[in-house]
């Protein structure tokens, strides 16, 4: 008996060893972490007829390497894309699919080219460093990218972005957790 306590208390210090030694991550070296809910709505053209798609989404990363899986009302995987500079890649129930840059992406997944690079910015409730932006008032937020991102309910951790040139284009956010950089929270994804 006094042998497997011995072991169990040795293991015990070499287990508080390592953590004491061990430095924790920084904010500046984990990925942006957010999940919710979201719609895309794509008004209809003479074209194509109006187009809506609502899904859950987890986000991982950035706007240069990351990962968004989108889920179905009862938690199925619609659809999980992947970005890494000069790639792109979804897969859905169709297979994967390889695209050059992330708009083509986004254009296949939500149905129109969406900035998804600058989302994790728009989710935190700023502008996009990568592009000329204009503050708006009304409502609270700014223009980028030919985008009007609404902020006027982001401390509810809703977010709305719309497009007027056509087609139209509105995209809401809810978020289910806090935007942050915690690649450690209860059920992330390496």
């Amino acid at each position: 008996m006094s042998r497997v306590l011995t072991r169990v208390a040795c293991l015990a210090t070499a287990v508080t060893a390592l953590l004491g030694c061990a430095t924790p991550p920084t904010a500046d070296t984990l990925p942006l972490t957010a999940a919710g809910r979201l719609s895309v709505r794509v008004e209809a053209t003479p074209t194509q007829p109006a187009q809506s798609q609502t899904a859950a989404f987890e986000w991982r990363g950035d706007g240069s390497r990351g990962e968004l899986t989108l889920l179905s009302p009862l938690g199925t995987q619609l659809a999980r894309a992947r970005w890494v500079p000069g790639d792109a890649r979804l897969v859905t129930s169709e297979g994967e699919m390889r695209f050059e840059t992330l708009d083509d992406l986004a254009d296949r997944a939500l149905g129109e080219r969406v900035p998804l690079y600058a989302w994790p910015d728009w989710l935190a409730g700023r502008s996009w460093p990568g592009a000329p932006v204009v503050p708006s008032a009304n409502p609270p937020g700014f223009e980028q990218l030919g985008w009007v991102v609404d902020l006027s309910r982001h401390a509810e951790g809703r977010i709305e972005a719309k497009r007027a040139r056509p087609p139209a284009v509105t995209v809401r956010i809810v978020l289910d957790t806090e935007v942050g950089a915690s690649a450690t929270r209860e059920g992330a994804k390496p």
